[in-house]
């Protein structure tokens, strides 16, 4: 996909998400849990619970949902909770990368497996695709955070590293270290943003046809769909006519 591809793949992946709130809240409210589980419910002290506060902020999350998230984590509620990564090829030899927050590792496992096995894909072991992407952090800010010279200026004056703008918004990278900074730096010059996250970034894209990018949309959704998966990272690229089709279908 030529242009702002990547931010068009966010948009539609994040369209889908939209309209299940109801399960991103939830998982929304699992990462602010387990952030303040691990680093404590001080935001000041906590940057990821800090940017997990943001994010949810940002997908208008009620405020009595994140505060009883919270609460959570003093309860005891994330105990049982751990990080895991999976990682694997989709159709046309395309590297996934699955992050989930789960109670049971092996039912996730099971599922995360299937999900790929009946998909044309197939689930690697840890460190097979992630030699290829990078981890950084990125900011997303819709359109109305300001134009792209505005927000450009403002980004690098943050310490971001690029920034890439269209009509739809603006996606914001910088170092994963600096995410913290970064991003308070740019909530205080242009706004609330759309979403900070800590991403698996591709080094290098595939290529795939419309019968293997339809495929691999599904394998995506799906991933997204189960309740323990968190985000799914992909390097597919495919022509502008191509996304078109996808996304009005």
């Amino acid at each position: 996909m030529a242009g702002h591809s990547q931010f068009k793949n966010i948009m539609y992946r994040k369209g889908a998400q939209d309209k299940k709130r109801s399960k991103m809240f939830s998982k929304l409210s699992r990462e602010i849990t387990i952030a303040a589980k691990v680093g404590g419910s001080d935001i000041d002290s906590n940057p990821r619970l800090r940017l997990a506060i943001q994010n949810a902020r940002g997908q208008n999350m009620p405020k009595d949902n994140i505060e009883r998230a919270i609460k959570k984590s003093e309860a005891g509620d994330a105990d049982t909770y751990e990080e895991v990564r999976y990682e694997g090829y989709g159709p046309g030899g395309v590297a996934v990368i699955v992050e989930a927050l789960t109670d049971n590792r092996n039912r996730t496992a099971s599922a995360v497996r299937s999900t790929f096995s009946k998909h044309g894909g197939n689930l690697g072991e840890t460190g097979s695709v992630s030699f290829s992407f990078d981890r950084v952090g990125e900011i997303v800010f819709q359109g109305g955070a300001g134009d792209a010279d505005t927000v450009f200026e403002a980004a690098i004056e943050v310490g971001a590293e690029d920034v890439q703008s269209d009509e739809s918004g603006h996606i914001i990278s910088c170092a994963f270290e600096d995410l913290g900074d970064v991003s308070n730096g740019l909530e205080k010059a242009l706004g609330a943003p759309e979403s900070v996250n800590a991403v698996w970034r591709p080094q290098t894209m595939t290529p795939v046809d419309e019968d293997k990018a339809a495929t691999l949309m599904k394998l995506i959704s799906l991933l997204e769909d189960d309740d323990d998966v968190q985000s799914v990272y992909a390097n597919f690229e495919v022509s502008e006519d191509v996304l078109a089709k996808l996304t009005a279908a």
